[in-house]
């Protein structure tokens, strides 16, 4: 994420009896964050499952940090998999989200909401459908390199009727290898209310390496264990089988 800096703060100490003036460096303030990113990847995958057919996507957005804590950010998706449920309309993903991030010691946390918008979907029109559009509110914490965190849904999740009261669980760690490579592995639980076929456990690794000048590039096998019969393409693949996902992102 690009920073925009300024120079550490001198406060000009005066000593009440010499006169002499001694400079010395005040801690650094946190500075607010403007920052945007647009990228693609060779498959959309989302809490392990395909969003995108087994096909890349593009992507992009922006994000918005306050040097208070709070923040706000909006970020999209190309998608197929509510036309592939037989919808006539939304091929478009955007989240909206918003939250609070700070540190009680040497734990880190981040509490907030996020809306999952399908422009103009017309899922809810589709027999045993409802409208996609969901609402989650989340809450992580994070202990050196571990983070785990909560979400939860008090909407139906994407669609799944009868499913408010649904949660994902994430639990994941962030390793830094030097010269720019990082290695996340990530383990998930997805929990589809009064729908059990929906429920599954989803797994990931992924190497990232910084490329420099705000470019990064990504290589992450992902995989699940969620049953064919729930989520397939029309082709009848299954989007919840592992596989090989790359992708490329600039941040600016």
């Amino acid at each position: 994420m690009k920073k925009i800096l300024v120079p550490s703060l001198i406060a000009l100490a005066i000593g009440s009896l010499t006169s002499l003036a001694q400079a010395q460096t005040a801690p650094a303030e946190p500075e607010s964050t403007l920052a945007f990113n647009a990228g693609v990847v060779s498959d959309y995958r989302y809490r392990g499952i395909s969003q995108s057919r087994l096909n890349p996507a593009l992507q992009g957005g922006m994000d918005y940090n306050d040097k208070s804590g709070f923040y706000v950010g909006a970020w999209g998706s190309s998608i197929k998999w509510i036309k592939d449920a037989g919808a006539s309309a939304g091929a478009v993903e955007v989240d909206l989200y918003g939250g609070y991030k700070g540190t009680a010691g040497d734990v880190a946390y981040d509490v907030g909401y996020l809306r999952y918008q399908y422009a103009g979907n017309k899922l809810g029109q589709v027999a045993g459908f409802g409208n996609a559009n969901t609402d989650e509110v989340y809450g992580a914490v994070t202990l050196g390199a571990y983070t785990a965190k909560y979400s939860h849904a008090f909407s139906n999740l994407f669609g799944n009727l009868n499913s408010k009261g649904s949660y994902y669980l994430d639990l994941s760690a962030t390793y830094d290898l030097g010269d720019g490579y990082s290695l996340v592995p990530h383990l998930g639980y997805q929990k589809v209310a009064n729908t059990p076929d929906g429920t599954y456990t989803d797994y990931a690794l992924t190497l990232g390496k910084d490329l420099g000048n705000g470019l990064s590039a990504t290589a992450a096998v992902i995989g699940t264990n969620a049953k064919k019969s729930f989520y397939y393409t029309p082709a009848g693949k299954a989007t919840g089988d592992a596989g090989l996902v790359v992708g490329l992102k600039y941040t600016f």
